[in-house]
C-alpha cells in the first residue's frame, strides 16, 4: 500500500481574483418578498393591528416587537460611590462587588458598570501623567 503524503493545499476556496458578493447585495427571496409586498405593507400592518385587538396573541406578540422592542439593557438601581480621584475607584468596585453578592445586581450589569469605573481611572490617570509632563517641561524651559 502507498501512502499519499502529499500536503493539503490551503487557502481560498474560490478562484483567485474572485471577490464574492458585492457588499450591499441582497437575496433573491428578499427581493422577490419586496416586490410582492409594494404597496401593501400598510394594509398588512394595519390587519396585524386588528387581529391583536381581538385577541390574537401571536399577532399582539408581532405588533408590540415592532411597535416596541425589547429592551437590552435595563436601568440599574445601584448607588455609586462618587468617583473623584483614581482611589474612589476601588470603593466602586467593592461597593460592586457586594451587590452582585447581595443579589442586588447582576453580574453582568456589574462587569458594565466595571467598564465605567475602569473608564474614570484612565481618564484620571491621563490627567496625572499630562500634568507632571506639563510641569517636567516647564522644568526644562527654566534651565
Amino acid at each position: 500500500m502507498s501512502r499519499n503524503n502529499a500536503q493539503s493545499t490551503r487557502g481560498r476556496p474560490f478562484q483567485l481574483g474572485n471577490p464574492g458578493r458585492p457588499k450591499g447585495s441582497r437575496n433573491r427571496a428578499t427581493l422577490a418578498l419586496e416586490v410582492l409586498l409594494d404597496g401593501e405593507a400598510e394594509a398588512i400592518t394595519r390587519k396585524a393591528v386588528e387581529m391583536a385587538l381581538m385577541g390574537d396573541t401571536t399577532a399582539m406578540r408581532l405588533v408590540m416587537d415592532r411597535i416596541m422592542p425589547p429592551r437590552k439593557d435595563r436601568p440599574v438601581m445601584f448607588t455609586m460611590p462618587k468617583l473623584e480621584k483614581a482611589g474612589d475607584a476601588v470603593k466602586a468596585t467593592a461597593a460592586l462587588a457586594e451587590a452582585v453578592a447581595n443579589g442586588d445586581i447582576t453580574p453582568g450589569e456589574a462587569g458594565e458598570l466595571s467598564k465605567l469605573v475602569d473608564g474614570f481611572t484612565k481618564a484620571v490617570e491621563l490627567h496625572e501623567i499630562q500634568q507632571r509632563l506639563d510641569k517636567l517641561e516647564s522644568m526644562q524651559g527654566q534651565k
